[in-house]
């Protein structure tokens, strides 16, 4: 299908890569049933050659869920891509993710080696990978620092040594959506029906998500992302903003996915409870705040018509409901809704006393709960019954 994209899920090895995000074999186990329910089309489950748990974890993972699509990464050298085949030895479905740098920075401090050199070492991975599985991807490292007719003369020989997936990253999120699209542009007109190129963007300048976009419009049909966007520094595109948009502007994103969209939030809660640290509340999608209101117009906008404030409902995403957060920017609307839910029908005097005492004290808090709400409702009650009897 033409407009069918795919979803390369690295949470578990360029996710696990940053900070705070170490997982175990057992965390990693149960983190990839998640991901298996949530669709993804290829599990990156980790990198063999880097520990001995990052081995077993993709071992255990081709074992416990053969019938899907296991990523191992490896390095262009002959020691991580044995490393990599002895891991994936027991999947049904394996695929070497092999990579090597092409940027000019690159090749001049880090590895110290020339063009042609490198272009040789790719190659060489791809066919000893190839000799082990018919699917390879090939990842050019630092992409979008490269030079293109470069990039383009590697893409070809990889893809002619046997990859069928060629990965252009934005490895330092260095890249900008524009840009990103002519360079993704050029490989998938170079390679046509050859290959897959996929892309693999990191947010140092928040543009991971764009970047991703941007590639696909430009033809780009696989994306390499994160739940919550974890991975090094700024971490990488976030899997669950990229589908979201896929969904919900069908008109100018007219791609699919097979991500079911119902597990986005349990997926994003499991991941956090496993690591050390959850999204920001105001992360998109999957963040608190995500489907949260407390200004007064919203939420009155809100309630006589959800669609004037939120254009996903939360549902769609296996948020349980939307929340009404109760604090000194909200409304009578909502403050008599909330008083609704919690058994108390208020007449108009009533809801007036109450909204001026919740104000009062809304102004010193930043939020109230719905016990202090009881509260300030039983003293109203209380108050308005006295007025009555004298």
């Amino acid at each position: 299908m033409a407009n069918r994209v795919y979803i390369f899920d690295t949470t578990l090895r360029d996710g696990e890569q940053s900070p705070g995000c170490s997982m175990t074999v057992p965390e990693k186990l149960r983190l990839a049933r998640k991901l298996v329910d949530l669709g993804v089309d290829i599990l990156e489950a980790g990198f063999p050659i880097a520990s001995e748990g990052d081995f077993e974890a993709v071992d255990a993972i081709s074992r416990e869920f053969p019938w899907v699509q296991v990523a191992a990464l490896a390095r262009a050298n002959t020691p991580d891509i044995e490393s990599a085949i002895a891991s994936l030895k027991n999947a049904r479905r394996p695929r070497i993710h092999t990579f090597i740098a092409t940027s000019e920075i690159h090749l001049k401090y880090k590895l110290k080696k020339s063009q042609q050199q490198v272009l040789d070492e790719a190659v060489a991975a791809v066919e000893l990978a190839r000799s082990f599985t018919e699917d390879v991807e090939f990842s050019a490292e630092d992409a979008t620092r490269t030079d293109f007719d470069f990039l383009e003369q590697i893409s070809r020989a990889v893809v002619a040594a046997g990859a069928r997936t060629v990965n252009l990253p934005d490895t330092v999120g260095y890249s900008i959506p524009e840009e990103y699209a002519v360079m993704i542009g050029r490989m998938v007109k170079a390679l046509g029906d050859s290959a897959i190129v996929s892309v693999h963007c990191h947010d140092d300048l928040g543009l991971a998500v764009a970047n991703s976009i941007a590639a696909v419009q430009a033809g780009a049909r696989q994306i390499e992302c994160t739940v919550n966007g974890i991975g090094e520094r700024a971490g990488n595109a976030s899997l669950e903003e990229i589908v979201m948009a896929f969904k919900t502007r069908p008109d100018r994103l007219p791609f699919e996915t097979r991500i079911v969209t119902e597990q986005i939030y349990s997926a994003s809660q499991l991941l956090a409870q496993t690591i050390t640290f959850g999204p920001q509340p105001n992360k998109a999608i999957v963040g608190e705040n995500a489907f949260a209101h407390e200004a007064g117009i919203h939420q009155d906008g809100y309630l006589k018509e959800r669609t004037t404030y939120e254009i996903i409902e939360p549902h769609t995403v296996g948020v349980p409901e939307t929340k009404l957060v109760l604090g000194k920017h909200s409304g009578r609307h909502a403050l008599s809704k909330r008083a609704e839910d919690l058994g108390f029908e208020l007449r108009k005097d009533e809801l007036d006393v109450l909204y001026h005492r919740f104000i009062t004290l809304a102004d010193r808090k930043k939020g109230l709960r719905n016990e202090e709400i009881v509260s300030l409702i039983h003293e109203v009650l209380g108050l308005t019954a006295a007025a009555a009897n004298d």
